[in-house]
């Protein structure tokens, strides 16, 4: 990831707590680096590394039920783990709120990354998320306070894809 994207990653951090998400839960990932830099340094938020990525539903929801405001940070590619907590995303009529880092689309050079990013989109669809997508830095802010807007005024789950145009193929 080049320093340059720092710029954007820094606005989509401020746009979050714009819109008053006070817990971050990850997944450790390079795409996500200056968010959870971010979200552990600031003393007003609460920072939560998880081991997988269906504990960031549970806690998502959960902050929802505590009348707070998270956001689930992850890769593609750990959304195949946590497909069954997100249908009960829906089920149980939670707003919901993740940003994904996109691999197996534009350049994936790693053919392991392949299938489940080819699957993000349709798997999210069959979810019934509504899905948007940056791919240039100019795009994140605008859609991240869309999908914000979306999630805690309209009571949606929202996925917000940082594509590979954004954030870089990594080299494999």
């Amino acid at each position: 990831m080049a320093e340059a994207s720092t710029g954007w990653q820094s606005e989509l951090y401020d746009a979050l707590r714009r819109h008053d998400v006070t817990q971050f839960a990850y997944v450790p990932d390079a795409g996500h680096r200056v968010c959870i830099d971010r979200s552990l340094a600031d003393k007003q938020v609460h920072s939560v590394a998880l081991t997988t990525e269906e504990e960031g539903v549970a806690l998502a929801c959960g902050a929802h039920l505590g009348d707070q405001r998270a956001v689930l940070l992850m890769q593609s590619s750990g959304l195949g783990n946590c497909v069954n907590f997100l249908a009960m995303v829906k089920g149980g009529r939670f707003p919901f709120l993740t940003i994904l880092s996109m691999r197996g689309d534009f350049g994936e050079g790693n053919p392991w990354q392949m299938a489940m990013g080819q699957a993000t989109r349709p798997v999210l669809a069959a979810l019934d998320f509504v899905v948007l997508e940056a791919t240039t830095p100019d795009e994140v802010v605008p859609i991240v306070d869309a999908a914000c807007n979306m999630v805690w005024k309209s009571g949606q789950a929202v996925a917000v894809l940082l594509t590979q145009k954004l954030i870089g193929a990594k080299a494999f």
